[in-house]
């Protein structure tokens, strides 16, 4: 069997044994909108729970714009342009109109990026900045949330007199799905936020997960946080492997991203009809596989259909190495997951982006990780908790001698944009 996996830019061929392959999930077949443009303007003016945004423009002195950052592949020029076209006819001089990146904690998005994110019209024509979670005297206290989390957002959009996100709608694997409230918290909240409300107390959780809204408490609090906050109209788009736009939501913050939820769960949804020895499968390609602290999304995305000792090939470019130097450091004061998990549940260990090490070791208290890249040496793979492997022949070869002649395979192309289930748990 041939397969397509998602990686990098341009994808990954790989060749798999086809008796042992149960199934390759993936989306549910779906054709993407005729007219992209024409959707979003369609959205914007007749949106789910909110008035067109046109009157909501009426009357506004400013605006703020919350897009997310390099690492999300949202359609950005295609929602910018009518949206911006729509706040200037409405009366908000564009001089008045901030187009915010939401980085949370991430880099900052400049020059080249901000191109490929928005494209040169817009770069040359708005302002643009980024968000800066590190700096709390960018930030405005609004308060504490009902599980104890103190409120810091930026100032700048607080501020603002209209204020709009945009995003996309997709599985995430500690909040159930991206987009909505996501662009607030943590796309413009402060570190002092954002650190508890990525702490084990959270994360821990058995409902903070993949498709999990209800009783998901990285869910709730964050959409507290933003409602809190004040938004007055958001717009998500859903879009398939190919980066095609096959459905566009926009109005209310709540009432909009649950009518996108609806249909990315419909659309995403795949099930395999019991536990497999080896998931093959991606971390979804350019941007989401740029480093190892992205690519662990992909593996989260397999947990669920794994066998309790079993194995998750992933097949990672991560073109930008490990992540954050922050990141990188935890590996070098952490020789092992499981006295990493000691520190941070029961000590005052704490270090920027832990969370994404927390999620890795969720995975392999379950099952091992082979990782395949080009990014980076096989001696650094291996100092990251994972096995290295050349190929994804070479290692799916490796899982079949170890559980033996009738070890099952699922593959899952796409990664974390794949809700994988296994279906008896279904019913």
């Amino acid at each position: 069997m041939r397969v397509h996996l998602e990686y990098g830019r341009s994808g990954l061929e790989v060749e798999l044994p086809d008796r042992h392959v149960v199934k390759c999930l993936g989306y549910r077949p779906t054709p993407p909108v005729a007219d992209a443009e024409g959707a979003v303007r369609q959205a914007l003016e007749r949106p789910v729970g909110a008035p067109p945004l046109a009157d909501l423009a009426h009357g506004r002195r400013s605006a703020c714009v919350v897009i997310s950052d390099v690492t999300r592949p949202v359609p950005n020029r295609l929602i910018l342009e009518p949206l911006l076209d729509t706040l200037e006819q409405g009366g908000i001089p564009r001089q008045e109109i901030l187009i915010l990146v939401a980085t949370g904690l991430h880099r900052p998005n400049l020059g080249d990026e901000l191109v490929e994110m928005v494209g040169r019209p817009i770069v040359d024509a708005y302002r643009i900045e980024n968000h800066h979670g590190r700096e709390l005297s960018e930030h405005v206290h609004l308060g504490t949330s009902p599980r104890g989390l103190p409120v810091w957002i930026d100032r700048r959009y607080v501020e603002a007199d209209l204020k709009i996100t945009t995003g996309l709608i997709e599985p995430h694997f500690m909040a159930g799905f991206s987009g909505g409230r996501k662009l607030i918290c943590p796309g413009i909240a402060a570190l002092e936020t954002i650190r508890p409300w990525h702490s084990p107390d959270f994360l821990e959780h058995p409902n903070a997960r993949n498709g999990v809204l209800d009783g998901n408490p990285v869910h709730e609090e964050n959409t507290w946080i933003a409602r809190l906050a004040g938004c007055d109209f958001i717009v998500n788009t859903v879009i398939d492997a190919r980066r095609r736009v096959l459905a566009v939501v926009a109005g209310d913050m709540e009432a909009a991203f649950d009518e996108g939820v609806r249909f990315v769960r419909g659309l995403v949804t795949d099930t395999v009809p019991q536990a497999v020895d080896v998931v093959v499968t991606s971390s979804a390609g350019y941007p989401l596989d740029t480093t190892f602290y992205q690519s662990v999304k992909g593996m989260v995305a397999a947990l669920e259909i794994v066998k309790p000792g079993g194995t998750i090939i992933l097949a990672a470019g991560l073109s930008e190495g490990i992540g954050s130097e922050s990141f990188q450091r935890l590996f070098d004061e952490n020789p092992s997951l499981d006295g990493f998990m000691d520190r941070i549940i029961y000590g005052d260990y704490f270090r920027m982006d832990q969370w994404q090490l927390e999620e890795l070791a969720r995975v392999r208290r379950k099952a091992k990780v082979r990782l395949v890249s080009d990014g980076l040496p096989a001696a650094v793979l291996d100092r990251l908790f994972v096995q290295s492997a050349p190929s994804v022949e070479s290692a799916v070869a490796e899982s079949i001698r170890e559980y033996g002649p009738e070890a099952t395979i699922a593959v899952i192309p796409e990664g974390p944009y794949v809700i994988a289930e296994i279906a008896d748990e279904r019913t």
